[in-house]
């Protein structure tokens, strides 16, 4: 007997484009794992700015993903990763 479980949005499997990909690895990733891996790379590659830690600097991996910007804020961030995410 199949249930109809409704997936929490943030839950449900997504594809990653190939830059962003290059960056959280391939396969489908959930809106919530996507977010995680995004924060241990800035975090591992020290990528938030020290003066302002809601702005994440972008790194060659990160700016085709940030859309081509230097920098963005945390809250802009999400806008960018969900252009990447089918």
């Amino acid at each position: 007997m199949a249930e109809a479980k409704k997936t929490n949005p943030l839950q449900r499997p997504l594809q990653p484009s190939a830059e962003l990909a290059a960056v959280v690895g391939p396969g489908q990733l959930s809106r919530g794992e996507v977010v995680k891996k995004i924060w241990d790379y800035i975090k591992k590659n020290n990528l938030q700015n020290p003066a302002n830690k809601r702005e994440i600097v972008a790194d060659a991996k990160l700016k085709p993903v940030f859309g081509g910007l230097d920098k963005v804020s945390m809250f802009e961030m999400n806008k960018h990763l969900a252009k990447h995410l089918k």
